[in-house]
Formats: C-alpha cells, sequence, structure tokens
C-alpha cells in the first residue's frame, strides 16, 4: 500500500485534485456540472444553527445521510421509509429512528467522528438510488456499487460491491460486505471474496451466504456506460489515479455515488490479479478519447470469462433460453426450453408429454382426478377442503396410479396457493442441456399459450451457471 501511496497517488494526484476528491459535495459538484450523472443532493446542514433551524418534514421518505468527508461507508445511513404510526424513519437493518438520534448523529459528522484525520464536518442528505432489477437477488437491503480503479484514463480493475446482513445493507468489504472481481471485457463477475471481521482477513465465496446463487457469472447492466462514466471522471477529476464508486439506478442507469483517492486493495483478491501490474501496462500510454481507452481496457485487461468461471466452478455457463432435447418412451425431440432458476421443478406442456409417449399415464391419473385440466384444479371458495380432500385421495391412491401407468408416473404434486389448488402428475425424463445429460423428474402442464413448451427449474440445474446475458443458443 505504501508502494502504491508514493508511486502512484501522490505522483499523479495533485494537491488540489486530492482536496477536491475528498470533499463529496465538492466532486458531486464537479462532476454535475460536466454533465456526469450523480444522486440529488436533498440538504445539508453546516452547522449546529442550521441543525436546530433544519426542516425535517423536508426530506422525502427515503434518503441517505453522509459525511462530507466520510472515508470507508462510516457514517453513511441509508433511511428507506417512515414509520406512519410513530413518524420515525426506518434504516436499512429494519431499525426506527427519531430525529434526536438523527441530529445526534449530525453532531458527531460535525465532530469529525466519521471523516478524514477526524477534520471537523458537514452533513448532507441526498437521494436513495432504487435498485435494479438484475442485482436485487443479491442485495440485501441497499444498494450495490461498482468500484473501478481508473489511470491514464484506462479503466485497469473492477468489482461489484454487494450489501449484506452482516454489514447492515452497506457493500463496503470492511463492514461485512461482499466484493467480487468483474472480467473488464465481459462485465460479468468472476471470483468472491468476503471478510472476517474479528481477525481482518478476506477469504473466497463461492455463494451468496444463505442461499445456493452463485457469486460467478452475474453480468453487470450497463457495464459499458459505467466504463466510459469511471473514465471520465478520471479526467474532470484531475486525478490521475483514482477509485471511481458506481451505483446502478433502477430508472437512471449508472450513478456516480463517488470519487475515491485511495481505493483500497481489497480489489485485488476479488480479481486474483496484482493491481499494480496492470498499471504499470498502461503507464505513459497517450489514449485520445473515452471510448478508446475503455477499449484498451477491455482487449488488455478481459480473459475468456466464460472459460474461467467454468474452470473455477465446475458449471457449465448457459444462458436463459436453450435448444435441449427431451426423451421420452416413444423418442426423443429438439424443443425450445426456459431455464428459470425461480421455479423448483422443472415442468413439460401436456401435449408435448403426450408426443413424448407419457399419453396412456397421463390417462390414468385424469381417471382419479377428473377435475384436472392442466392447471388450477380448485380455484375459488373452499379451498381449504379442496385442498385437503385432494391431499387424501392422492395418498389413497398413490402406489395404485403409479402402478396402473406403468412406473411413468412417479408423483402427483399438489401445490397450494392463494388462487387454488393445483394438482400436477410427475414423471421421470431424460434432458440434454448444453451437452450435458440430466435425468430428471418434471411436472405436466398446459403450457400451449406460452411460448416455451418447457421450464427447467434450479432442482435441475446444479451443474451449471446461468448468464442472463447470453443469447439464445441452439442444440449441440
Amino acid at each position: 500500500m505504501n508502494a502504491r501511496n508514493l508511486l502512484f497517488i501522490r505522483r499523479y494526484n495533485s494537491k488540489e485534485a486530492r482536496k477536491i476528491a475528498d470533499n463529496k459535495l465538492m466532486s458531486k459538484k464537479l462532476l454535475r456540472k460536466a454533465g456526469i450523472p450523480v444522486p440529488a443532493l436533498l440538504g445539508k446542514i453546516r452547522n449546529s444553527l442550521e441543525l436546530e433551524n433544519f426542516d425535517w418534514d423536508s426530506l422525502p421518505k427515503s434518503f441517505v445521510l453522509k459525511p462530507n468527508r466520510g472515508l470507508g461507508g462510516e457514517g453513511i445511513m441509508v433511511i428507506f421509509g417512515r414509520n406512519k404510526k410513530s413518524g420515525n424513519w426506518v434504516k436499512a437493518d429494519k431499525q426506527e429512528v427519531t430525529i434526536p438520534e438523527l441530529e445526534m448523529h449530525i453532531r458527531n459528522i460535525f465532530e469529525g467522528s466519521y471523516s478524514l484525520s477526524s477534520q471537523p464536518d458537514k452533513a448532507f442528505f441526498e437521494e436513495r438510488v432504487r435498485l435494479n432489477r438484475i442485482l436485487k437477488p443479491y442485495s440485501y437491503r441497499g444498494i450495490p456499487d461498482l468500484r473501478i480503479i481508473v489511470f491514464n484514463k484506462i479503466p485497469v480493475m473492477a468489482m461489484l460491491r454487494l450489501p449484506t446482513e452482516l454489514s447492515r445493507g452497506r457493500a463496503n468489504l470492511h463492514l461485512g460486505g461482499i466484493c467480487a472481481g468483474i472480467d473488464m471485457a465481459t462485465g460479468v463477475t468472476t471470483h468472491a471474496i468476503t471478510r472476517n471481521l474479528s481477525m481482518q482477513q478476506d477469504y473466497p465465496l463461492e455463494f451468496l451466504p444463505g442461499t445456493r446463487l452463485p457469486l460467478a457469472g452475474i453480468r453487470i447492466p450497463y457495464w459499458q456506460e459505467a466504463l466510459e462514466i469511471a473514465s471520465k471522471c478520471q479526467e474532470i477529476s484531475g486525478l490521475g489515479f483514482l477509485g471511481v464508486d458506481i451505483m446502478i439506478d433502477r430508472d437512471r442507469g449508472p450513478v456516480v455515488a463517488e470519487i475515491n483517492v485511495r481505493p483500497g486493495l481489497s480489489i485485488q483478491n476479488a480479481n486474483r490479479a496484482p493491481l499494480r501490474e496492470r498499471l504499470e501496462r498502461v503507464k505513459g500510454l497517450n489514449i485520445a478519447s473515452t471510448k478508446k481507452a475503455v477499449r484498451l481496457a477491455q482487449d488488455l485487461f478481459g480473459g475468456e470469462i466464460e472459460g474461467d468461471i467454468e474452470e473455477i466452478s465446475g458449471k457449465r455457463v448457459v444462458g436463459i433460453f436453450k435448444k435441449i432435447m427431451i426423451e421420452g418412451p416413444r423418442g426423443k425431440r429438439i424443443v425450445d426450453a426456459k431455464l428459470d432458476t425461480g421455479a423448483y421443478y422443472t415442468s413439460i406442456d401436456e401435449e408435448l408429454a403426450i408426443e413424448l409417449g407419457y399419453g396412456d399415464a397421463l390417462a390414468v391419473f385424469k381417471q382419479y382426478f377428473p377435475h384436472y385440466h392442466g392447471a388450477l384444479l380448485f380455484p375459488g371458495k373452499d379451498i381449504d377442503y379442496q385442498f385437503e380432500k385432494t391431499r387424501l385421495i392422492r395418498e389413497e391412491h398413490l402406489e395404485e396410479i403409479i402402478r396402473k401407468s406403468q412406473g411413468l408416473l412417479k408423483n402427483v404434486k399438489l401445490v397450494y396457493s392463494s388462487n387454488g389448488v393445483s394438482i400436477r402428475p410427475v414423471i421421470e425424463t431424460r434432458i440434454i442441456l448444453d451437452r450435458t445429460s440430466l435425468m430428471t423428474k418434471a411436472t405436466i402442464v398446459r403450457r400451449k399459450h406460452l411460448r416455451y413448451p418447457v421450464i427447467i427449474g434450479r432442482k435441475s440445474l446444479h451443474s451449471f451457471i446461468i448468464d442472463v446475458g447470453k443469447k439464445k443458443e441452439e442444440f449441440v
């Protein structure tokens, strides 16, 4: 870190430029003037008199409170809403905060509790960025952001930072967040790390804690735009070396949270690559434009990301939409399929099931469940009664149904929802997906009105990483 400070921060960042970057209000004003998207400023409090006279009702229900010279995410308070009964605001960790508590927090900001070198500081409020849909499953009550290191106009390294329950909705690694390295060419995450807070050591992480969501293979939305914005920030700020923190807003796309003169070095662990080596490669290059700088970054520091992920995880990278081969008693069919991690079970269309040779088995099933229409069995009233009645029929006759179907039916699945009871016959079939043979249980439903006759659920997708950005592929 000392070598980085001597060789890059002090050498390429003037004292004046560092002063602007360390002042969030000043740097945001500079970026906004240059046309760089930043969160809207809602208000600022510079001293005790302004605090006493501040109109709290002027704030929206959702906002972010920050110290002007904060470091490492300390002192930031994210407000998600306001309790109508108590009038208190609700923080990211679901705890309520009163106006006196907010005032006390701001007084701590005044005293420099969260600022560089404990210098006296001021507080400000800004709009809370809305969570992007693609990143929502990976975020705990907070906004993930991108940290992009830029040197000589060229984005040289990047990572995705994710808020967690441990970090109380903040995306900083040293607070318990998760960082995932990003392939510069494709904008897809590679390796992920988190930190043991008691030992202050980083360690690798394969899945989002408490889930089976892989942290490798996340495709960053607006990746190209984010790289171009990061490069422009370096030019506008006058800093030769900096970290740019970018959030992806649900409606606006990339928005700059802040610029950072002293970005931490854990980004190297997340990318499993030395930062200095990349910095040396681009030192002294004459880059004419932002687009050329981004293209050079992607050429120099973009790997064969799909192959890397498959080698690291032992899993194949596939898109959401695939041509698959599905096999039944009467042969095989190549059909369109959708890979849906939101569904647990695989399901196939009734007509396709009949074509594959499950028609007689389906007829046996319908003898016991004559109200079956391929979808909802008992809509409307008396759902509890009908569900219990159907459950008893299933338990009493399941072995008989399996025997009469000559073993083609493996089970009868009941699904209970607020709309009614759904009942589905379950078969076992072989699917060839991306040259991988899968024996999977599948429910039969009517999907004729839908585009894809087969939905492959996550129970059958343990050997794959889903890349939402991949185009539909033909059967191989």
